[in-house]
Order: C-alpha cells, then structure tokens, then sequence
C-alpha cells in the first residue's frame, strides 16, 4: 500500500542523515523505525535493559564510580 508521509526539514533531514551513516534508503529506515513501533520491540528490549540492571546492579554501581 503505498502513503504519503509529510515531515518537517527537521525530520526529512534527521533521516537523511540516519540513513546515510546505515547506508541504507530513507524509505528503509523509515519502514523500520515503523516496524518497531508496531511490535513488541521496545517492550523486550525495555524488559532485557530491567532485566540487565537488576541482574548487574552491583558492577553498574561499582563501574560508576
């Protein structure tokens, strides 16, 4: 299905730049940006990052000081 999306030069140029340094298409990154905010992604990925600082709490401490 094709959609027209209308950034500001803020974002157009924000995904230039991201999709320049990924060397990938503005139209890849931006399906992907997408994609993760449709899935469960950030839910896991908050879950493995609670998951790491209950489980490493004392090296994260110790590495902070």
């Amino acid at each position: 299905m094709a959609m027209n999306l209308r950034l500001t030069e803020a974002e157009t140029e924000a995904l230039r730049r991201r999709a320049e340094q990924e060397g990938r298409s503005m139209q890849e990154v931006a399906r992907a940006a997408i994609s993760d905010y449709v899935t469960d992604r950030p839910a896991r990925l908050r879950e493995a990052i609670a998951r790491v600082r209950t489980e490493d709490a004392e090296l994260l401490a110790r590495l902070a000081r």
